[in-house]
């Protein structure tokens, strides 16, 4: 039975946007080209609402060479709502009527080789229903036909899987995996907990904060309280993508008491929260 048809289905509770877009699944056939002699060219680049990855916030700060602090206060924000039970960081625009991208011009993207997940997506969009015990949520792909984009004139074929290879989306997926995990983590499973502002302000640090989270690590009693392999520390003082993976499973212990970090016998108690 079509999911879109069916209470409780897959499109019951994705997002609205992706609501009464046509489903593709992984082998489904579409027909899209994107380049500078469209009319339409940069047009998808304004006006939208981008929501950034950590890995997306990763490869923009150091491609601006900026620090993900830096980057994250200049070019982002985070809206909160009641229904948020995680952190969203999003994109900020120009604060013109046509709210462009901060990094698109008239020759096109200024950042197009580390641009975010989800530039690179487009048309096709993804999601992913909620977790439920023992179920390992499955992506759910969408394609969106906008108005103002000829690009879905062109007959040049596409399926999902290849549009995803060409835009090499797998491989930063990968990098990202343990972050879906704390997405879509069993905790949440319900829509009744919500985590404390402390672990929020910890998940977007590790997650998102990428120099803050490596000073937390190196200039304050983590390494004397954690149990980590000496060479992965010394990974974690310049690799960034070990520190990326090293911070979702960090992020395991501290949000969800998992078993993912050992303490060191002889770690010092920490320090009791005092009133300001």
């Amino acid at each position: 039975m079509d999911s879109k048809k069916q209470p409780g289905g897959k499109a019951d509770v994705l997002p609205d946007v992706m609501r009464g877009k046509r489903q593709l699944g992984e082998d489904d056939r579409f027909g899209f080209e994107c380049h500078s002699q469209l009319s339409c060219f940069n047009l998808c680049c304004a006006d939208v609402n981008i929501m950034l990855t950590p890995v997306d916030v990763l490869r923009l700060s150091r491609k601006l060479g900026m620090s993900t602090t830096d980057f994250l206060s200049t070019h982002t924000q985070r809206p909160i709502t009641k229904d948020l039970h995680l952190p969203v960081v999003m994109l900020k625009m120009r604060d013109d009527a046509d709210r462009r991208c901060p990094f698109v011009g008239d020759q096109g993207c200024s950042v197009y080789g580390e641009r975010p997940w989800a530039c690179r997506m487009y048309p096709v969009g993804m999601g992913l229903p909620p977790a439920r015990a023992g179920v390992e949520p499955e992506p759910v792909y969408f394609l969106f036909e906008d108005d103002f984009c000829h690009g879905h004139a062109a007959d040049r074929p596409w399926t999902v899987a290849k549009w995803r290879d060409d835009q090499s989306v797998p491989a930063r997926e990968e990098l990202e995996q343990g972050f879906r995990e704390i997405v879509g983590h069993p905790w949440f499973i319900g829509g009744t907990r919500q985590l404390d502002p402390r672990r929020i302000e910890l998940f977007y640090m590790a997650a998102f904060d990428l120099d803050t989270f490596r000073s937390f690590i190196f200039g304050s009693t983590f390494l004397r309280r954690f149990d980590i392999e000496p060479d992965l520390v010394e990974k974690l003082r310049t690799n960034d993508e070990e520190l990326l993976r090293f911070g979702f499973r960090w992020l395991r212990y501290a949000l969800f008491s998992e078993p993912t970090m050992t303490m060191r016998p002889d770690a010092p108690a920490p320090r009791k929260a005092t009133a300001p």
